[in-house]
């Protein structure tokens, strides 16, 4: 008898599929933008590089899935999926009201806290970095304006 080579499963596939899929539209799409200008680097340079990046990962995964594929990732936990989805959906419906910092605050926390079940301390200090100091670090470091609150009270005091 002949042994048959090892089959990969098809949500595998699909994931990998989407993420080639994901890095090819941003390869292409950045290419529009322009790579190189007289002053130095475009504004589609980082994009492409990302889009490099995100087409060779599918193919290490790609490879790393036909030499052995792993039998845990041919199950898919559907609650998790659900529950960051909609946790997404939620964090886009609320950002222009709640603003970065405080959305993105909220959103890490459950996350990490609840979802990752971590400590109280290590999920309040990433919460506060991943929000409030990305958020200082976008639009103080690199002049990149991030959603504030729409929210006047909120709004005043800085969030």
């Amino acid at each position: 008898m002949t042994e048959r080579a090892p089959r990969v499963a098809p949500s595998v596939l699909v994931g990998i599929g989407s993420f080639a899929a994901v890095g090819t539209y941003t390869l292409i799409d950045s290419i529009g933008l322009g790579l190189w200008t007289s002053l130095g680097p475009g504004p589609g340079l980082f994009p492409f590089a990302m889009g490099v990046l995100l087409v060779a990962m599918s193919a290490l995964w790609l490879i790393q899935e036909l030499r052995s594929p792993s039998e845990a990732a041919a199950v898919v936990d559907r609650r998790l999926v659900i529950e960051v989805v909609v946790s997404l959906v939620i964090l886009a419906a609320v950002m222009d009201l709640l603003g970065f910092q405080l959305s993105m605050f909220f959103f890490l926390l459950y996350h990490l806290k609840l979802r990752g079940r971590r400590s109280w301390v290590s999920s309040l200090i990433i919460a506060v970095a991943g929000s409030f100091g990305a958020f200082y670090a976008f639009n103080y470091g690199l002049n990149v304006a991030l959603p504030v609150s729409a929210i006047p009270l909120l709004n005043t005091i800085g969030l």
